[in-house]
């Protein structure tokens, strides 16, 4: 089985293929990357109706090279998924949305910590819809790290990354239930983020596990 991944940038491209390896390793991961996505929405400040048209024909292409699910690595522009979904015979996955089910499972204050403001709305807004799901009140905290992830783009410093992000996670974690980390490229922050007194979350192997039983149903 081939399973699409939609990226926006490159930072996360090996940790996903280290997932797909450890949990789908007999998948073949097919690989759409395109980081002028994530760009154009940092410019506009929100995502775009031209955004929106490219990841709906990069899923559309996926779909026409054979692969039988789609997932998407960025957080920014992940109601786009919504768009494209409507017109694909195959699966499309958000890969922040079983963080997000876990978090308003954990606790009804939740903290929301990213490092490009675009992302805050969409996450956010699936943390929300999450809850009505679940039929749960939450109130979410938002947190900005303003820079971090394009430091990090630009000069590949994944220590430098984390010393600027570290303290904003610790301040959310004496204030909420529960962390969401809202982009992928955070992961790297998790084992530091064990020694605090609240779960920390981060989307990158909850968001490729979610795709086993789809690939289990394909051998």
């Amino acid at each position: 089985m081939k399973i699409a991944v939609i990226h926006t940038g490159p930072v996360t491209l090996n940790p996903i293929k280290a997932l797909f390896k450890q949990w789908l390793p007999e998948v073949e991961m097919v690989n759409i990357i395109d980081d002028s996505l994530l760009n154009d929405v940092m410019k506009a400040g929100h995502l775009t109706e031209a955004v929106t048209s490219r990841i709906v024909r990069y899923a559309l292409m996926a779909q026409e090279m054979g692969c039988g699910a789609i997932l998407n690595q960025c957080s920014s522009v992940s109601e786009a998924v919504d768009a494209a979904r409507s017109c694909l015979r195959i699966p499309y996955f958000k890969i922040d949305e079983p963080m997000a089910k876990q978090a308003v499972e954990t606790g009804p204050r939740i903290g929301l910590v990213a490092t490009v403001e675009t992302t805050l709305p969409p996450s956010r807004r699936l943390i929300e819809a999450e809850a009505r799901k679940q039929n749960r009140t939450v109130t979410v905290q938002e947190y900005l790290v303003p820079g971090a992830l394009a430091y990090l783009m630009e000069t590949q410093d994944q220590e430098g990354h984390i010393r600027m992000v570290f303290d904003t996670i610790q301040k959310a974690a004496g204030e909420n239930d529960v962390v969401v980390m809202a982009q992928g490229s955070m992961a790297i922050l998790l084992p530091l983020c064990k020694t605090l007194p609240v779960p920390v979350l981060a989307s990158l192997e909850a968001g490729v596990r979610q795709l086993i039983p789809i690939a289990e149903r394909q051998e």
